[in-house]
């Protein structure tokens, strides 16, 4: 793959948000609640009323929604939750994994679970390579459980992926995740500054939030800084196809 594949996924939390991600430039449309945290979810009326909103309005952009900040002990409640966001008709369901133990056993269970889960690696301790190297085998097995494998950042005062993680890091993370032919996503308070790194990467999809919103990333989002942004980035892949 190369970079003419990185597309932008834009993070809302209600039907105006998405719809103006969508008018912007948005690839992806992606559900969460900025204020609840990494993977804050939204109420399932919420992420219901989102995906009914873009079909009615023909825009067939794929919709992720996240299950919310839970614990890895808790596989349970974990997979009750995949299974009530899958079922409100989004295209993939994000479930954030932490390094802490009972992650290998979430996804192990999220692999037999139905529902299409892309598994979100907690950056903020430095990435598991065993349990990325988990998640890839489980991706390039059989059922492709795992469409998509990323990479986010929970306390996002705390800076962007790229000053938790090397581009050596970033990189062999892709090129893992590549290799178990699954997308490979990028996020964590990343911003326009960012763009010319993203590129050089190559990543699938990077995900935004902070960088299309008027003030943090808990304010509202801005449909010109989306239009911007997605400006900036085929602008930045053009460049690296060509440079």
């Amino acid at each position: 793959m190369t970079t003419a594949t990185m597309r932008m996924l834009v993070s809302v939390r209600d039907v105006q948000e998405a719809l103006e991600a969508a008018e912007g430039g948005a690839d992806f449309i992606d559900l969460k609640e900025p204020r609840e945290g990494a993977l804050g979810g939204l109420p399932l009326n919420t992420i219901r009323e989102v995906v009914c909103a873009l079909r009615a309005h023909h825009l067939r952009l794929p919709i992720s929604a996240t299950i919310g900040d839970l614990p890895m002990e808790d596989v349970a409640q974990i997979l009750t939750r995949v299974a009530d966001v899958g079922s409100c008709g989004v295209d993939y369901v994000k479930v954030g994994i932490e390094r802490e133990t009972g992650a290998a056993a979430v996804l192990d269970a999220l692999a037999s679970c139905g529902w299409p889960v892309v598994p979100v690696f907690i950056a903020d301790r430095g990435l598991d390579n065993e349990l990325v190297t988990r998640a890839c085998n489980i991706a390039g097995g059989a059922g492709a459980a795992f469409p998509a494998i990323m990479v986010d950042t929970a306390e996002k005062q705390a800076g962007s992926l790229f000053e938790l993680l090397s581009p050596e890091a970033l990189q062999r993370f892709i090129d893992a995740v590549r290799g178990a032919h699954a997308m490979v996503g990028l996020a964590g308070a990343l911003r326009l500054a960012h763009v010319e790194r993203l590129a050089a990467l190559q990543p699938d999809f990077v995900g935004f939030r902070s960088a299309v919103c008027v003030g943090d990333r808990a304010s509202q989002l801005d449909a010109g800084r989306v239009r911007d942004l997605s400006a900036r980035l085929r602008a930045a892949v053009h460049h690296e196809l060509h440079a």
